[in-house]
This record gives C-alpha cells, structure tokens and sequence, in this order.
C-alpha cells in the first residue's frame, strides 16, 4: 500500500504478485520480464529496417541475462553491510541500472563478436529498445517500492511502507520520474534513426542523454555519496556521458544511415 504526501487517498500496489511454494513472483520481475519483451521486439524491427541480421536478436538476449547479472552485482555491492549478502542477491527488488547497462553490453558485444555482427551499427538498433525496456523496469522498481527518492511534501510525494528499505515518510518517487524522462529519449532515438543518423550519433546520443537523465535525478535519491557529494552512479553517469561524446565526436562526416542502406540495397 502506498500513501499520498497528505493521505487524502490510497493506491493498493503488488510488491509480490503471486506465490508458488516458497517462490515469489514480482510485479518487479514482472515488469522487467515485460520490458525485455518489448526490447527485444523493437530490436527485431530495427534490425530488419536497417537490413541488419536478425542474429542480433541473440546478442540482445546474451545482453538481458548479462544485464541482469551485473544489476545485481552492482547493487549488492553498493548495499554491502546492510544486509548479509545472500539476502541482498536475493531480494525481491534491488538492480542497479549502471551494473544493468555494462554487464548487458559486455555480454552483448561478445555475442556480436562471436557472431560477425556489425557492433555500432546493432548498438544503434538497440538503442530505443534499451530506452523503452528502461523505463517499463522503472515503473517496476516503483511498484515494490524500490529506489526512491528523499522526503518531500510536493503533492505527488509517495510513501513505501512495503518498500525496500521500507520508508512511511512520502518520498519523491524518482522511478517514475526516470521513467517518463526516458519515453522521449526513446522517441528522438527513433526519430533520428528514422531520418538517417549515423549510428555513431544514435550511440553517442543515447549515452549522453541517458547518462545526463540518470545524473540530474541522482541529486533527489538517498544512495551514499563516495565521491565529493557524488554517488557511484553519479560517477557512472559521468562516465557514460564522457563515452556518450567521444562517440559523437566520431559521428561527425560519417554517411548517413539511409546512404548506407541505399547502398546496400544496390549490391
């Protein structure tokens, strides 16, 4: 159950949605399980619109189980302390998005490679997809009450009596802000790619833009700061944002994508 900043009215939420024996299944693996559907089918349709092979697909899956791999890592090694560490691997909720993104690439780039896939280019493909697939997780993460912002009494302000950890004081729910800041990003990504783009420049954009998105709205979370007031994902968004404009720089003078295709399409 979830309260609003005046407890003028109440919204019943699922952490778990259903059990089996001893095995919970959450709204939040729901969600993620129904983002990585979406994902993939919007991959499927990016790859075929740029003529690309659908083995990228494969990539895309070697990504989702690498992502989810190193999510939880990453969380569990942020968290350390607060809990033993098996009960943070286990958790119902708990991913960290940074330690989502690398493990994925790392996973998906060896696919790539072991299949002689063009990496920028299916990287330009899984762009939007990554963006939509984000924010459908996101709204997951607000369901079990999960990363979650600080005390606030704007009117949205949204109390995790159930949450992880649990909080009774109304919160900024930055997973919703996350999520509706990432269903434009996806938006200019398909735009761009519609209109040719090099894929350097869809990459490049994606980075900086999801680095920047994640980076303003680290400021309203409670994660512990490491560095100079920052978080760990301070420093990764940081990090993105630097790759994200090292790649643009190399988009510049590239051809089109739609001189690509054409091409392509001549042989």
């Amino acid at each position: 159950m979830w309260h609003s900043a005046d407890n003028r009215s109440e919204v019943s939420i699922y952490p778990v949605l259903f059990r089996i024996g001893s095995f919970e299944i959450t709204s939040f693996g729901a969600l993620v399980a129904l983002g990585a559907l979406i994902g993939l089918w919007i991959l499927r349709r990016e790859l075929r619109r740029s003529a690309l092979p659908e083995s990228g697909v494969d990539a895309a899956v070697a990504g989702i189980l690498g992502g989810m791999v190193g999510a939880k890592l990453l969380w569990t090694f942020e968290h350390l302390g607060e809990e033993p560490v098996l009960d943070l691997l286990l958790s119902r909720g708990g991913m960290s998005w940074f330690g989502g993104f690398a493990g994925g690439v790392l996973a998906g780039v060896w696919m790539m490679r072991r299949k002689g896939l063009p990496v920028l280019g299916v990287l330009a493909a899984a762009a939007p997809a990554l963006a939509i697939g984000h924010a459908v997780g996101r709204i997951g993460c607000f369901l079990v009450g999960d990363d979650y912002g600080r005390p606030t009494d704007l009117p949205w302000a949204v109390a995790f009596p159930e949450g992880l950890p649990p909080t009774t004081v109304a919160v900024h729910p930055t997973q919703i802000y996350e999520a509706l800041a990432l269903v434009p990003l996806a938006l200019l990504l398909f735009r761009w790619r519609r209109r040719g783009r090099p894929d350097a420049f869809v990459v490049g954009a994606y980075l900086v833009l999801a680095g920047a998105i994640r980076f303003a709205i680290e400021f309203l979370r409670v994660d512990v700061r490491v560095l100079g007031g920052l978080s760990v994902a301070h420093l990764a968004s940081l990090a993105a944002i630097l790759i994200g404009a090292v790649i643009l720089a190399t988009s510049k003078g590239q051809a089109p994508l739609s001189a690509a295709l054409d091409r392509t399409r001549a042989r």
